[in-house]
Formats: C-alpha cells, sequence, structure tokens
C-alpha cells in the first residue's frame, strides 16, 4: 500500500486539472454539434422533414376517366363502360408482394377461387407506385380481400371503368377496343398526358378517336394506415369523362348484314351516295373485343393470332381483291368519254378473243355473238370489254380508275385502311423491273390481272356513279358531344372530287347497270324488286391464273381454297339512290349467286325499316301529332 501511496503522491495536481479541461472542451464540443444539428434539423429543415413524414402516410391516388360513349346514328348505344374491381398492391409498407400474392392465394383456396396473378414478381419496386395484381375480379372475390384486410398490407380495391362492348363480334371491326399503354406507346405520345396504366384506343374507332374519347384522368390524396388501407381524403381533382361519339352506322342495318354473310369469310360496305355516310361495314370472321377489356389471356390470343382465316383484320377496307366485272363500268365510262366507242359499238363474242398465240374467254363458252354496250354490260359480256381494252390501253384505264377512286386510301376515319392497286405501264417497270405486255391490259379490262380492290372502295365507285359522279369521302363519325350532351363538333359530308365522266355517259352506265338486275337475262337478276329500283353488277375473281386447257381448269378450280370470290355492287333507288352497296364473298363461286343475295337482304332490310317509320309518322299525322291515348 505504502508503494501506491508513494506512486500517488509522484503526480502534481496540475496534470490532472490540464487533461480534465481537454476532456470538458471534447465533450462540449460534441454536445454543442448534437444541439446544433438538432437545432438544424428541427427549425431549418423542420418544415421539410415535417412533409416527408406526412408522405410516407399520405398516398396521391389516380382517378381514372371515364371513356366517352359510342352510339349509333339513332343514338343506340354501341359501347359503354362497366366498373370493373381490380386488385391493387403499393408497396408502402411492405414490398414483399410475392409473400402477399401468396397469402391471397391461400385465402382463395379456401372457397375454391382460381386466379390470375403472375407467378412472381421481379425488380425494384417504387414506394406507393401502385402495381396491378388482378384485374376485374369477381364479388366473391372481393368480400374474401375485404374480409381479410388486416393480414393483406398494402393490398387495395381500385374501381376501374372497362368498356362493355354491347355488339360483341358484329361490330368489332369497326369499333375496336382498348388496352393499357405500352411502353412504346408511351415514348411516343407527343402529349406528354398519359403515364403508365393509362387506357387507350388500341384499334377501330376506339384508336382513331382515341384523344376526344378518353377524358382527363383526376387524382386524390388519401391518407393511409400502417395497412395501407385509406382512412381519410385530403384533397381531390375531379376525372373529366370523354366525349360520347355518334357514328353513321344503323345498328339494325348492320345486324342484317352480318346476318346475310353468316359464317363465310368475306366483307360488305354500306354507304349513303347522297353524302358518303357509312351505314354498315361487315368483316368477317370477326372476334369478341370484349376478350380485350382486362388484358386477353395468352391462350386467347394465340387464337386470334395464329387463326389462318385471320379475324382482327378488317376485311372491308384492308381485305383488297380484285373487282372482276364489276369493274366493267369504268372501261365503259372510259372507251365512252375517250370517243372509242359510242352505245351502239358492237363487237362479236364467239366466246374467245384471241390476242397474237393465247386465248381469252368469255364466261359463256358459246358466246354471246354481236352485242352492244348496254348489253354487254347486261349480261357481262369479257368478250366485248377485251375489245375495249385493247383500245384504251393501261394508261388511260388506270387514270379514268384513280378518278373513280381505286389505287389509294379513301381517307375513312378508320386506321389501317389500304388503297389497292391500279397498275400502269410505269408502276410494273418500278415494281417488276418488266415491260407492260398488251395481254395484261386484256385481263385488267374485266377486272383480273394486277387489279386490287377493298369493298370500300367499290361500294363508293357505284355510290358515285349513282349519284351523278360526286366522289365524297367515307365517313364513320357524325359527331362529338359532351358528357352533358352538347355538340362538340360535327363532321359533315367531305367532296374528294367529281368524275370526269359527262351525265350522258353516267346515264348510259346506269341504265345498263339498271338492266342487270331488271331485264332478261341480266346477271343481277336476284335483286329484281317489285319497285324496280336497284342497279348494280355482278363480279366473279379468280384467285389464281388457269390454264388455257379447260379440264386442267377444272381440276384447279376443285379446292376451295382456289374457288373465285363472288362480288355484287349496287345502288337504290335508281335514278335517286339513298344506299350502295358492295359485298365481296372469299372463294364462294359466282356473284350472281352467292354474292348478290346478300346484297338484296340488305336493300330489302333498308327499304322495309324505311316503309316502317314512314307509316309510323303518318299514323302520327293521321292522329292529329297523338302518338296514344291513356
Amino acid at each position: 500500500m505504502q508503494e501506491i501511496h508513494d506512486r500517488l503522491d509522484r503526480y502534481e495536481p496540475g496534470q490532472f486539472k490540464n487533461k480534465f479541461k481537454i476532456l470538458f472542451i471534447a465533450v462540449s464540443i460534441a454536445l454543442t454539434l448534437i444541439v446544433m444539428r438538432l437545432w438544424y434539423l428541427q427549425v431549418i429543415k423542420g418544415d421539410e422533414l415535417r412533409q416527408r413524414s406526412e408522405n410516407n402516410s399520405v398516398r396521391l391516388r389516380k382517378i381514372k376517366s371515364m371513356r366517352g360513349l359510342i352510339l349509333d346514328t339513332g343514338r343506340q348505344v354501341l359501347v359503354d363502360n362497366q366498373p370493373s374491381f381490380d386488385l391493387v398492391f403499393v408497396p408502402n409498407r411492405t414490398r414483399d408482394v410475392n409473400t402477399t400474392i401468396e397469402k391471397i392465394r391461400a385465402l382463395y383456396a379456401e372457397r375454391s377461387l382460381t386466379h390470375s396473378f403472375l407467378n412472381a414478381f421481379t425488380g425494384k419496386m417504387k414506394p406507393l407506385v401502385p402495381v396491378t395484381l388482378e384485374k376485374n375480379i369477381s364479388m366473391e372475390k372481393l368480400a374474401v380481400v375485404e374480409t381479410h384486410a388486416l393480414e393483406l398490407p398494402g393490398v387495395v380495391v381500385e374501381v376501374t371503368p372497362v368498356r362493355q362492348y354491347l355488339n360483341g363480334k358484329t361490330t368489332a371491326q369497326i369499333i375496336g377496343f382498348t388496352g393499357e399503354i405500352s411502353r412504346e406507346e408511351l415514348d411516343h405520345d407527343s402529349s406528354d398526358l398519359l403515364t403508365p396504366g393509362d387506357i387507350i384506343g388500341k384499334f377501330g374507332i376506339e384508336k382513331f378517336l382515341d384523344t376526344h374519347l378518353r377524358g382527363k384522368n383526376g387524382a386524390e390524396q388519401v391518407e393511409v394506415n400502417v395497412a395501407g388501407k385509406a382512412v381519410r381524403y385530403l384533397g381531390k381533382i375531379q376525372s373529366e369523362p370523354g366525349d360520347n361519339a355518334v357514328l353513321s352506322i344503323d345498328s339494325a342495318l348492320q345486324q342484317e348484314a352480318w346476318k346475310a354473310v353468316g359464317e363465310r369469310p368475306g366483307a360488305v360496305a354500306v354507304l349513303d351516295p347522297r353524302n358518303g355516310a357509312v351505314l354498315a361495314l361487315v368483316s368477317s370472321p370477326s372476334f369478341d373485343p370484349n376478350l380485350f377489356n382486362s388484358g386477353i389471356s395468352s391462350e386467347d390470343w394465340e387464337k386470334l393470332a395464329g387463326n389462318r382465316r385471320h379475324p382482327m383484320e378488317n376485311r372491308s377496307i384492308s381485305g383488297q381483291y380484285p373487282p372482276g366485272s364489276t369493274y366493267k363500268p369504268i372501261i365503259a365510262a372510259a372507251a365512252l368519254e375517250e370517243g372509242l366507242i359510242t352505245p351502239e359499238t358492237a363487237f362479236f363474242c364467239n366466246g374467245t378473243f384471241e390476242l397474237g398465240n393465247r386465248i381469252f374467254r368469255c364466261w359463256n363458252t358459246k358466246g354471246h355473238g354481236h352485242i352492244s354496250l348496254h348489253r354487254a354490260i347486261v349480261e357481262s359480256c369479257d368478250v366485248y370489254f377485251y375489245n375495249l381494252g385493247k383500245l384504251l390501253g393501261v394508261d388511260k384505264i388506270a387514270a379514268y380508275a384513280k378518278a373513280f377512286g381505286l389505287g389509294a386510301p379513301l381517307g375513312i376515319d378508320l386506321t389501317r385502311e389500304k388503297g389497292g392497286l391500279i397498275p400502269t405501264r410505269q408502276w410494273k417497270l418500278s415494281r417488276l423491273k418488266e415491260p407492260w405486255q398488251q395481254g395484261e391490259t386484256i385481263s385488267i379490262a374485266i377486272g383480273q390481272g394486277f387489279n386490287l380492290v377493298t369493298p370500300l372502295q367499290l361500294a363508293n365507285v357505284y355510290a358515285t356513279l349513282g349519284n351523278g359522279g360526286t366522289l365524297y369521302r367515307p365517313r364513320l363519325v357524325k359527331q362529338l358531344e359532351s358528357s352533358a350532351g352538347h355538340v362538340v363538333k360535327e363532321y359533315g359530308p367531305e367532296k374528294l372530287g367529281a368524275l370526269p365522266v359527262s351525265q350522258q355517259t353516267l346515264q348510259i352506265i346506269n341504265k345498263a347497270l339498271w338492266g342487270v338486275v331488271n331485264e332478261k337475262g341480266g346477271t343481277g337478276s336476284i335483286l329484281k324488286r317489285k319497285e324496280a329500283d336497284v342497279a348494280g353488277k355482278t363480279g366473279t375473281a379468280q384467285v389464281i391464273g388457269l390454264p388455257q386447257d379447260q379440264a386442267a381448269r377444272k381440276a384447279k378450280r376443285v379446292s376451295a381454297d382456289f374457288q373465285d370470290h363472288a362480288l355484287f355492287a349496287c345502288f337504290a333507288p335508281y335514278g335517286n339512290p339513298e344506299i350502295a352497296v358492295a359485298v365481296i364473298l372469299e372463294n364462294a363461286g359466282h356473284g350472281g349467286s352467292a354474292a348478290a343475295p346478300v346484297a338484296r337482304k340488305i336493300i330489302d332490310a333498308y327499304f322495309a325499316k324505311k316503309q316502317t317509320l314512314q307509316s309510323r309518322l303518318q299514323g302520327i299525322a293521321d292522329s292529329g301529332g297523338e302518338t296514344g291515348k291513356p
């Protein structure tokens, strides 16, 4: 002990004081820094940090806008909206979405409910950015999720409007469908108004009028609890519904046209010759657009995309077919206008036409004998038009065909319209690197060879013939209206041009078209009505080139895929047309026996509805304006 005491005595009090001062200064500096930091965080950065803290429990929720309705010309609703309950995961409290999914699966399994979740979610999740787990869940699933809300942190149910296509596949090619915006579409959005998860038009009118139908999304601030459930609404910006679109389509006529075509592949286009309004468009086969409402399954998509009959192709505006004999009125008009023939000019038809060492056949193997223009159109004599083709030449034919609106898209208010093909010498030289052959002119004179038209173009040709030569742009949209019913925009008739054809020439052609239906020997006699009001033309278009030998020709036509396309185009009433119809049925045979009956049903339905409406109006007028008595 004495030794320890002696050691302590050797240290001076000053040494302790110096060390204590150093320690005191160090502690004081540390405490000062802590106090200053606390003051900085609470006073200087207090508001910002308080806001950050609040943001941890406040979520900005998008309010999706209601897309505008789509109605037909009689204001019958074609497309409506219905609520969809979507299961959404918001990783603001936990980011383990896969564990959450397993819990939901287990709850579903207890009640034998199936699910459509992805197997696993990979990648980094952003806080407060919702992840859709399952769309359009049933009421039973909704009850399960809401009942077990405390066991499912971050899981919420959002109500989203989805489209309801009331006419299904009947109008699918016209209306189209909607879907969630893709990354590529988002990158190409020049408006900067779209965000991930937005629903946009993908096809048809839904796509063409998307900016009008879409509306504007709203938003609301929601305070959520630890489980991510809403407890208080802090603020709200209302969404704005989209405009409603009124189309020129007549639903009743559309249904009749669809039934008339049946399950056969083909297309129908029906126009009003007075203004270019589209009354009906049919493309068969079709698809159910409601499959896309909640995201189409891979199985359903494979069925559509892999179908060899191409149900998602709108044949009425993008199907390209040889026009066959429906092309003959254009050839006749060109020959008359060029002064190469008169209505009395006759050629002899013995069933064949020789050009060099090649023989071109008439459909009537026995021939028509000496025949003039009128009967050549009525009986559809090929030899007569072979002669006209030889006189005209390919480039002159092309000039008149293009004046009739062929060879380029007409500009209908739909996407994916095709323009067909009207060949010229220069086209063949540029495209095939080969000179034009005179034999090719002979083929195109009866609507074969390189010629291609769409059903819409064909209907427009006959609408133009019937109305006296005014070429209109076919239009589907009649007007846009606000959700309150105010007219936002009207779409009136739009003239594309006038035919370089005299009224006298048009009268000659139209009288012959009337004869096709109403005169003895006419190829379109099935359209003959007691009113004698239909003028039209049959057509039969070869799908493949046929050999000269008759036996070989018959053998090659045996296959269903090689059978001729059947066509018919017409307008009515003759002299003052209100409707023009074009029908093309693929591999169906002759136009007079296959396509003409379809046109007949459409014409009959149109005038039956008109007569019913007139009778109803007359009854109201006779009763002094009273529609009924109590």
